[in-house]
């Protein structure tokens, strides 16, 4: 049953609210993708009207911007033990990018979240959201920058660069790793790899390329 909450009025209650928006959001998106949830659905499952959820963010595509970024935190604080793994099996830079992209596919709340952010979740929110989103965005992005830069001779700038292309990636390659039944259907008819296959050695190949240009123009070996 959903909670029958009265108008928040302390902090603590505001954040609870929040916190159940959030929880809703995330049921949610664990049924379908966020382009088939509206802010009517929302607002049933947490037991708010629209107008009561629009206390507490400006909009739908808000809701799911701060579900984005509480997935972008955990998926890097899994990712930071996962890159410490020494494997000597392979090229450095080919390791770097398989334990990232292998990583990342896991995460699929994350994956659909990035595949909508600039086309759909960035559009219908205020510059305080933007200005808030954007800032913490640059946050992760440094993070993970940081993370790339411990097992891989870049400098900060390259780094950066590198960190902003996973996402960059991640958005491509996700809607056509993950297509709808009828594609689905033909690309098994033409003996194409499975969703999953496809996304990460996608990925894997583009992040390895990423990191092989990125220390060859810094004047490093990519067998480093």
């Amino acid at each position: 049953m959903a909670p029958d909450f009265q108008r928040a009025r302390r902090p603590e209650q505001v954040e609870a609210r929040r916190a159940a928006i959030l929880g809703a959001a995330r049921e949610l998106l664990s049924e379908r993708p966020v382009s088939r949830i509206s802010l009517r659905e929302l607002s049933d499952r947490v037991g708010l009207a629209k107008s009561n959820v629009l206390r507490y963010f400006d909009s739908r595509e808000a809701v799911f911007l701060e579900v984005l970024d509480s997935a972008w935190v955990a998926w890097l604080d899994e990712l930071e033990g996962e890159l410490s793994v020494p494997d000597d099996a392979k090229p450095a830079y080919e390791r770097v990018a398989a334990v990232i992209a292998t990583s990342i596919s896991r995460q699929r709340l994350l994956c659909e979240l990035i595949s909508t952010m600039a086309a759909v979740l960035e559009r219908n929110i205020s510059v305080e959201t933007a200005r808030a989103f954007k800032t913490r965005a640059a946050d992760r992005t440094e993070r993970l920058a940081c993370l790339v830069r411990a097992h891989a001779p870049l400098d900060a700038e390259a780094a950066g660069y590198f960190a902003k292309a996973v996402f960059i990636l991640v958005a491509g390659l996700w809607p056509y790793a993950n297509p709808g039944e009828a594609v689905a259907t033909v690309l098994a008819e033409r003996g194409m790899p499975a969703g999953h296959t496809m996304f990460v050695d996608g990925l894997t190949e583009g992040l390895a390329n990423q990191l092989v240009g990125l220390l060859v123009r810094a004047g490093q070996s990519p067998e480093w």
